[in-house]
């Protein structure tokens, strides 16, 4: 078992749900997703995230969920936003782990339904660009099929984009989602989105329209770290 990474409890992400997809298979609908909620503590507590054959110890948390929204395993019920989680990995083929938080500063970009520009290399350590804030949702989808209805404007507003490259997109007046290649990167983009926001705040407190960063400076940032030519960081570790 991982401990919380202590990345996300710096940066102040007092909840995080996190839903880990299992092994993919083909059609999508048939892929099993065990789904967990993680309350992160100050110090110490383990993030038991789990997966195809593994169970939290006190039994608590472990769901299997089909493609289809179905509980196959387990007696608890899924998280509510099992949908929204399960809408994002149907579009983005290459994640295995999504999670959302609802950590003070991105959350707050969200609720002022705005991008959050790239102003530096910090973030452009993480993103290609700005993170993107989602359209409000419409009444009717609100109304019906709420849940499912997030995930579709996420995937909306990354049309054309990278998931990898962008992974993370706040949900207008809502919170902020993110994935990755496997849970734990995941919960690191949560806490990078956090981070960031954070530091947009912060920037505009000191330059009410700070510039952003020079489009050759955040490619560079970005692919030292993410793509096939990455050389930033130790040999094997894995990007994104």
């Amino acid at each position: 078992m991982k401990k919380v990474p202590r990345a996300l409890r710096l940066v102040g992400c007092l909840c995080c749900t996190a839903l880990v997809a299992g092994p993919r298979v083909a059609p999508a609908d048939e892929m099993v997703i065990f789904d967990h909620k993680a309350e992160l503590p100050p110090d110490g507590r383990e993030f038991n995230h789990a997966c195809p054959g593994y169970r939290p110890a006190d039994g608590q948390g472990g769901r299997g969920i089909s493609g289809g929204g179905a509980v196959v395993e387990g007696e608890l019920r899924p998280s509510s936003d099992t949908p929204t989680h399960l809408a994002l990995y149907r579009a983005f083929e290459a994640i295995g782990g999504v999670a959302h938080t609802h950590s003070l500063y991105a959350t707050a970009w969200a609720q002022a339904q705005r991008d959050i520009p790239p102003l530096g290399t910090t973030h452009a350590d993480h993103f290609a660009g700005a993170i993107p804030c989602t359209r409000p949702l419409k009444a009717g989808e609100i109304a019906a099929e709420y849940e499912a209805n997030t995930g579709k404007v996420i995937v909306e507003r990354l049309a054309g984009c990278n998931p990898l490259h962008f992974p993370a997109a706040l949900v207008a007046c809502h919170r902020p989602f993110a994935w990755g290649l496997s849970p734990e990167h995941a919960v690191e983009n949560a806490a990078a989105v956090e981070r960031i926001a954070r530091l947009a705040s912060e920037t505009i407190r000191v330059e009410p329209y700070p510039r952003a960063i020079h489009p050759a400076l955040l490619k560079k940032h970005f692919l030292r770290k993410h793509g096939p030519n990455s050389y930033y960081g130790q040999d094997g570790q894995t990007k994104s």
